[in-house]
């Protein structure tokens, strides 16, 4: 299946991706360059290792343990600083959601450190920079941010997408892998509003990323399973959704 984005050189070919195909796969060498034009990864370790602080996600619905998470939430305008907002739940309706929706999930902050640091601020900057050229008309964002650990155990598949191939109920989203350990499959499937396969892509790399136009595309991971048994397995991942704001 195709890879639409493999091989972009530049912020351009990234967008133009996006419009054309409602979504795009950014390998790790190029999200790097796009990133570093708005900023510095300069804490990027602590970043990264700031996934080894997340708290079980105690809300799924199928009773499984293997998700851990924080987030946050952030607004921004066009231009000016993007600002944290306090914290609030993560709330999707079950049309967008119907394993886990419906209700008011409360899940640990993103902590200031992290949420406030280089790496942070960087990629919130290229995401308001790229989705605004997507969406000119658009004065204001509520933009979320959720780390997900996924772990995988030899009698336990880990669901990056438990609810299955899906919509946010936002207007664009950002994967961006962190980490992969000791794990196979995972391959992310981007379909199309009559639920079409458009592509399929694994993110394998650190910096690795598909952004998604989430009003076009569902999308969904498979599975991961633990390659060594006796080893930890685990996917890491930051999600990024921006919704427009009146």
């Amino acid at each position: 299946m195709s890879e639409i984005g493999t091989g972009l050189q530049n912020a351009t070919g990234i967008r133009n991706g996006v419009a054309r195909a409602g979504y795009a796969f950014v390998e790790a060498s190029d999200m790097r360059n796009a990133l570093l034009r708005f900023g510095t990864l300069a804490d990027w370790p602590q970043f990264a290792g700031s996934w080894n602080d997340l708290e079980v996600d105690t809300y799924m619905a199928d009773g499984g343990r293997y998700r851990r998470r924080r987030f946050g939430v952030w607004s921004a305008e066009r231009q000016g600083p993007i600002v944290r907002g306090p914290h609030q739940p993560h709330y999707q309706t079950v049309d967008y959601n119907p394993l886990n929706g419906g209700i008011e999930r409360w899940f640990k902050p993103i902590t200031e450190e992290i949420g406030g640091g280089a790496s942070m601020r960087t990629i919130l900057e290229y995401c308001r920079a790229l989705f605004g050229r997507l969406a000119p008309e658009t004065p204001r964002w509520h933009i979320e941010a959720h780390q997900f650990r996924i772990e995988a155990r030899p009698d336990i598949q880990g669901k990056p997408t438990p609810e299955g191939m899906h919509r946010d109920g936002v207007d664009y989203v950002l994967v961006l892998l962190i980490a992969r350990r000791n794990i196979r499959s995972g391959t992310t499937t981007v379909h199309d509003l009559d639920k079409r396969t458009l592509g399929s892509f694994t993110l394998t790399d650190p910096l690795d990323a598909a952004l998604v136009d989430d009003a076009r595309c569902y999308h969904g991971v498979t599975p991961v399973e633990p390659e060594n048994p006796k080893q930890p397995a685990y996917r890491d991942v930051l999600v990024v959704t921006f919704r427009k704001k009146a």
